[in-house]
């Protein structure tokens, strides 16, 4: 099988996973089971815990100790285990720290997949910035697959759909054995510090003030992608209060309307290689940031029925360009900027920063603010003043982004380093 095609597989399934469960979770909490929002708003924070600690310690083990497309199909495997489980889980307290554990084998995937697909490519002497972004699109695909794979079979609101995510990711798991070894690239390198022999270069690498403010901002923009995720299908539920609204296509099936989120994704993942040769990675994170502007402030004045329909379809569309201008092009950063021995441990800082402190930090902080400022005697929500206080958030996101950010755009990789010397960055 062509190597393209083979990971193309990994980028699906991966994705497919995620998909099955992520936006139907709701509905199988709420309506069939009837547990509370503060207990929902507890598994959504599970993703953020995971990641703060896990995408860095696996990329460490994959830098150091083990083949990472082999700890990548056992984490998988472990992971479709435990959502085995999840149907069988009876009050929500349990239901938190299975889907925790879930997490903690998942959540590490994303950043290893990356730095699998980025070691197979450059063996075959491809170039990663014009090659991943069509493979990466699949994932995607994956993903919107899944969503309507579940809504198809009817299990929106059942246990099942969590067999079918289990039942992918233990299909991705063995599949992973069959890919090309990815070895680990600092296993034969002598270690003279601590910190080399624990394999904790990478996080050496925030003593660069270019690299620290890279990944502040990563946090910052990983609390915008939470939000999106935690209040995005609620926001459309709401207006099933309001009786004009109540039977419109978007407030009964929320779910296809937020997947053209997705499906924007596909096609500006596409045009990720251009706007990169076209304006560098600088330029490209920025769109990302003006895009989330533009996300939050249509949704504000977005509704079920038409034209209000319109900026609601129109705020998924620029999703696309929000969501993947920063994921990608900052993971290709990461690729251009450090050392080969600390690539994949560097990948999981950086997912560590977007969906580990940055989910929590948007979790909390959102909660707080909505709570406080937003939340009416009688329960209901100010979305319009909750979408235009995160889009005025993002505004000064891409405001500070443009005055502290010092880079200059370069796809050269950076510099390999002997052992006694700090990890390489790419000169500005």
């Amino acid at each position: 099988m062509n190597i393209k095609l083979r990971l193309t597989v990994l980028s699906f399934l991966q994705f497919f996973i995620w998909g099955s469960w992520l936006i139907t979770i709701g509905a199988y909490w709420f309506q069939t089971k009837q547990w509370s929002g503060a207990q929902f708003g507890a598994i959504f924070s599970t993703m953020g815990i995971a990641s703060i600690f896990m995408p860095s310690l696996m990329g460490i083990v994959a830098d150091k100790w083990i083949n990472a497309e082999k700890l990548y199909g056992i984490l998988h495997i472990l992971g479709g285990l435990v959502l085995f489980t999840v149907p069988m889980v009876a009050d929500p307290g349990t239901m938190f720290w299975v889907m925790l554990l879930n997490m903690v084998f998942y959540m590490p995937t994303l950043a290893l997949s990356i730095a699998v697909s980025y070691s197979v490519l450059k063996k075959q002497d491809l170039d990663v910035v014009k090659e991943y972004p069509p493979i990466r699109v699949w994932g995607t695909i994956g993903f919107i697959a899944a969503m309507w794979t579940v809504s198809l079979l009817g299990l929106e609101t059942s246990a099942s759909q969590f067999y079918v995510a289990a039942g992918a990711a233990l299909l991705l798991g063995v599949y992973s054995f069959t890919l090309p070894a990815c070895p680990p690239p600092s296993r034969e390198t002598s270690s003279r510090t601590l910190a080399d022999v624990l394999g904790l270069k990478s996080f050496a690498l925030l003593r660069d003030t270019k690299m620290l403010t890279f990944f502040l901002f990563a946090m910052l923009l990983g609390a915008a992608l939470q939000l999106t995720n935690a209040y995005g299908d609620t926001f459309l539920h709401d207006f099933d209060k309001v009786p004009a609204y109540k039977d419109t296509f978007a407030v009964k099936h929320p779910a296809i309307i937020m997947s053209i989120s997705q499906v924007s994704e596909t096609l500006f993942i596409l045009a990720i290689p251009f706007f990169l040769r076209r304006f560098g990675i600088k330029q490209v994170m920025l769109f990302s940031m003006i895009a989330w502007v533009l996300r939050f402030g249509l949704l504000a004045f977005g509704t079920p029925d038409m034209p209000g329909l319109s900026l609601i379809i129109l705020s998924c569309i620029v999703y696309g360009m929000a969501f993947d201008f920063f994921n990608i092009s900052g993971s290709l950063f990461v690729e251009t900027q450090t050392a080969s021995s600390i690539r994949a441990s560097a990948q999981g800082l950086f997912m560590m920063m977007t969906n580990g402190f940055g989910a929590v930090l948007g979790s909390l902080v959102s909660g707080i603010i909505i709570e406080k400022y937003f939340t009416n005697a009688d329960n209901t929500m100010n979305w319009q003043g909750i979408w235009l206080t995160f889009a005025a958030y993002s505004l000064v996101i891409a405001i500070l982004f443009v005055i502290f950010f010092k880079h200059k755009h370069t796809t050269q990789p950076a510099a390999e380093t002997q052992p006694d010397q700090a990890p390489a960055t790419a000169a500005a």
